[in-house]
């Protein structure tokens, strides 16, 4: 993608102070203090109705906070107009203007502030996103994942001191999807802006971020890498929502300085304390479906791994890289294990009796017992919370 340091400017820190937002009878945003680097990649993620939108809007200055401040790279720019904010946004439709030819598409802005040599800066922009040699074409004569490379173009030729994404690459298949994923943090780190994406597309979000933020009704339940949200959910929410997790209602019986000992209707889970939200009383401990191990018998005893059992395979689904089990424990209800396909075709099948053992190291201790719907449920997914705020 060669050298673009030509053009690149630094981005500039965004912070959030004590930002509400009130609509008549609905409050969008509750709470919220944020900081996001300058040259970071973050992303804001959750379901419909989580106040995400909202946020991006306000940032943009498409709508104004009820409360608190909006500063970037230092300035309070909370009363300032969106054209006069350093901040561009690309949307999930693009928006390109039909009647011009690409370069004018890029170039249109820098023509608008009267920035020297346009076109020039316009070819370079459009090298960096492989798509100079359509320059004379319209819009229309490219494939959706150009048309979305050259809104990217327009916006980062500006150099905004922060470049907002929402949603943008909803409207691509899968295949093109994943590339944009791949070329969107390859710019990022090339021109060294920061990048705001919003989106309510968990693999999107953990694919690009540099840090994730998990929003749910207006707050940020919990933020950091991707790999640790992932591995270490504080929250029902966000171990529903970031993936799948298998959830256990739990007494906690005892333990060590390291480990915590709990008894389950399933059998004792053990957990490390550094993995914990909680130590006492009644909780929710959880591990990921890929860390369950499938056994025809009941392993021998070992202080590090959990095991649960017997219990009933009610059904398998193959799906090429993994074989994904849905397993019946008594007093647990249904249990999601995934096993990569090392052996050809599924290990075990459905109706067999087996046992689940996984790493005490790779459960985790979350702060609640469940969703406000009451439901503890190990696949409560996307679609079905967005549903839910959907239908709120």
């Amino acid at each position: 993608m060669g050298d673009t340091k030509s053009f690149a400017e630094a981005g500039a820190d965004l912070e959030l102070v004590g930002i509400q937002k009130r609509f008549p009878g609905f409050t969008a945003i509750e709470h919220l203090d944020l900081t996001i680097p300058a040259g970071s990649f973050f992303a804001l993620l959750g379901p419909s109705g989580c106040g995400k939108t909202t946020t991006l809007r306000l940032v943009a200055g498409l709508e104004d906070p009820t409360a608190g401040k909006i500063l970037l790279g230092g300035k309070d720019v909370t009363s300032l107009k969106p054209h006069k904010r350093p901040v561009n946004t690309v949307f999930q439709s693009y928006a390109l203007f039909p009647h011009m030819t690409i370069l004018e598409n890029v170039a249109f802005g820098l023509r608008r502030r009267k920035i020297a040599d346009p076109l020039g800066k316009a070819h370079e922009v459009l090298r960096l996103v492989e798509l100079d040699h359509v320059a004379d074409r319209k819009p229309a004569q490219l494939s959706g994942g150009q048309q979305q490379r050259v809104a990217l173009a327009r916006a980062v030729v500006n150099r905004p001191a922060l470049l907002l994404l929402d949603e943008p690459l909803g409207a691509l298949d899968l295949k093109l999807r994943r590339q944009m994923q791949f070329e969107l943090k390859q710019i990022q780190q090339e021109v060294g802006l920061t990048f705001l994406h919003v989106t309510h597309d968990q693999e999107e979000a953990m694919t690009m971020a540099d840090t994730v933020a998990v929003m749910n009704k207006g707050r940020i339940e919990q933020m950091g890498a991707p790999e640790e949200l992932y591995e270490l959910p504080r929250t029902v929410f966000v171990a529903n929502f970031l993936g799948q997790s298998n959830l256990f209602l739990v007494d906690v019986e005892g333990g060590t300085d390291q480990v915590i000992h709990t008894a389950s209707v399933s059998g004792r889970i053990s957990l490390p304390r550094a993995r914990s939200e909680r130590d006492s009383g009644t909780m929710t401990v959880g591990v990921r479906p890929e860390k369950l191990r499938l056994h025809a018998a009941a392993p021998p005893a070992d202080a590090n791994v959990n095991v649960i059992g017997p219990a009933r395979i009610i059904d398998v689904s193959f799906i090429g890289v993994s074989t994904q089990y849905t397993v019946e424990v008594p007093g647990a209800g249904d249990v999601h294990v995934f096993s990569q396909n090392v052996e050809a075709g599924p290990a075990a099948s459905l109706g067999d009796e087996v046992w689940l053992s996984w790493l005490v190291e790779h459960t985790f201790g979350l702060a609640d017992d469940h969703l406000e719907t009451g439901a503890l449920t190990a696949d409560f997914s996307t679609q079905a919370i967005a549903a839910q705020a959907v239908s709120e």
